[in-house]
């Protein structure tokens, strides 16, 4: 079905579905080396006012790519809440944007709602918000996970620690481990992205991090993010698997590209959970995606970047997932070119996650070869804190030696808690207290505090 629209004297009409969300979206590299980007920005305007008085029913009449040829469709269609997205099933895309943004979508009334709404009503209601919209509307949006701790409450922001190496010594994780727990970091997971892809060395760094936790009952989680079928593995074999990592994607062709398919993403979810390694729940998986890996792997579709994005969490949310991390300027300038374009693309991921129910945290990030600086990264920072983001990254000084990318400090995440009041999850703030790390208003201890247990982890390196 075609759409039109016009714009002064010029017309315009736009082929299909997936062509007008195409050059409604605001413009990205990687759209543009897709050759799916709008060649203007009256056809943008043209596209968006098409895509305004768009019934949001339609998105259940017309599949962007058909069912009988993905399985990440069928898992959209098939799980589809009627029921739930009845509230606003009589709603235009731009009536949904003009509701989402009143005082009638309260926290409650969107947590009932997630359900019933595609990715791709996500994804179209995102291409007809400004900045300030995706922010009022994902503040209202709450999604709280349980593993060792409580994610995801009002006033609250986790930190992933995340302490990497080059050549997975143990030394200088535990040095990093060590630095990040001083500075209250990790209640969201201390999470290691291995180096060597050999289950022994995998199932080490599994058991140095359970030893830690243990040791000094600290309430979080471990991950060693590892293919989800080297975490069914090891889980067979004994090794103290917390969570289950995969990359995700938004086709069952992208998906492929990371070896993986949805029946093995379930299989990754049992095993995990036959552990019962949660003391206060159960939510195992941890997802990371990020705009373009679709296109990357030549999987998209003719879907745009940010859409086929919007359906990666489709995915994550079938999995009640503890932990859902957008690695927003990761894969590079050729699908988010510049600051501007990777500061939008964080705000419309965190967005649609949480309106789909989606536990979103952002590691706000860019590669050393997009036009992006830490300035960038400290204004994203703000307004997903301000956005209520569930978890961001903790690094040595902001960059990724074994990753090679500049990403959020352990001194970044003390700012944006002072700046907007943002506590940790409780029960790592108790321990905090507890180890004299944090005084009781949840700042760094003035005085010696936390120093046993910084000893301990020393003599453990040597």
């Amino acid at each position: 079905m075609a759409y039109r629209a016009a714009v002064g004297r010029q017309s315009y009409v736009f082929a299909d579905l997936k062509t007008l969300l195409a050059k409604a979206t605001p413009l990205r590299s990687g759209d543009q080396l897709a050759g799916l980007a709008a060649g203007s920005m009256e056809e943008m305007m043209a596209a968006r006012m098409a895509l305004a008085d768009l019934p949001l029913r339609t998105f259940l009449d017309e599949a962007l790519i058909p069912y009988e040829e993905d399985e990440v469709t069928r898992l959209i269609v098939d799980s589809h809440d009627a029921a739930a997205f009845k509230l606003v099933s009589s709603l235009t895309v731009g009536g949904f944007r003009d509701w989402l943004c009143s005082d009638a979508a309260t926290t409650p009334v969107l947590a009932q709602l997630a359900p019933g709404i595609t990715p791709e009503m996500a994804a179209a209601v995102s291409k007809l918000m400004r900045n300030q919209d995706l922010i009022l509307v994902a503040r209202k949006c709450r999604v709280v996970t349980r593993f060792r701790n409580t994610l995801g409450l009002p006033g609250a922001m986790a930190v992933r620690l995340q302490p990497n190496h080059p050549t997975d010594d143990v030394a200088g994780i535990l040095a990093s481990t060590m630095d990040g727990l001083s500075y209250g970091c990790g209640d969201a997971v201390i999470g290691i992205n291995p180096a060597s892809d050999s289950m022994s060395a995998i199932g080490d760094l599994l058991r140095l991090l359970d030893a830690l936790i243990t040791r000094f009952e600290i309430p979080t989680q471990a991950c060693v993010l590892t293919h989800v079928t080297s975490s069914v593995a090891l889980i067979e074999q004994g090794v103290p698997v917390d969570l289950v990592f995969q990359s995700v994607a938004g086709t069952q062709a992208a998906n492929a590209s990371f070896g993986v398919t949805l029946a093995l993403l379930q299989e990754g979810l049992e095993a995990g959970r036959s552990l019962k390694r949660g003391t206060v729940g159960d939510n195992v998986m941890y997802f990371e995606t990020g705009q373009g890996a679709a296109l990357s792997a030549n999987a998209h579709h003719g879907v745009d970047q940010q859409t086929v994005e919007a359906r990666a969490y489709a995915v994550c949310r079938a999995y009640e997932p503890l932990l859902v991390n957008t690695v927003v300027g990761f894969i590079g300038p050729e699908y988010l070119y510049d600051g501007k374009q990777i500061i939008r693309a964080g705000l419309e991921d965190h967005f649609c996650g949480k309106l789909m129910g989606v536990p979103m945290g952002c590691d706000i990030c860019y590669t050393n070869h997009a036009e992006a600086d830490q300035d960038d990264m400290d204004t994203l920072l703000t307004l997903l804190g301000t956005a209520g983001v569930n978890f961001i990254m903790g690094i040595p000084g902001a960059d990724d030696v074994m990753l090679n990318y500049q990403s959020t400090s352990f001194h970044d995440q003390l700012y944006i808690r002072e700046v907007l009041g943002l506590k940790r999850a409780p029960e790592f703030e108790a321990w905090l207290r507890r180890m004299e790390i944090t005084d009781p208003s949840g700042k760094l201890s003035a005085g010696q505090g936390g120093q046993a247990l910084l000893a301990a982890m020393q003599d453990r390196a040597a």
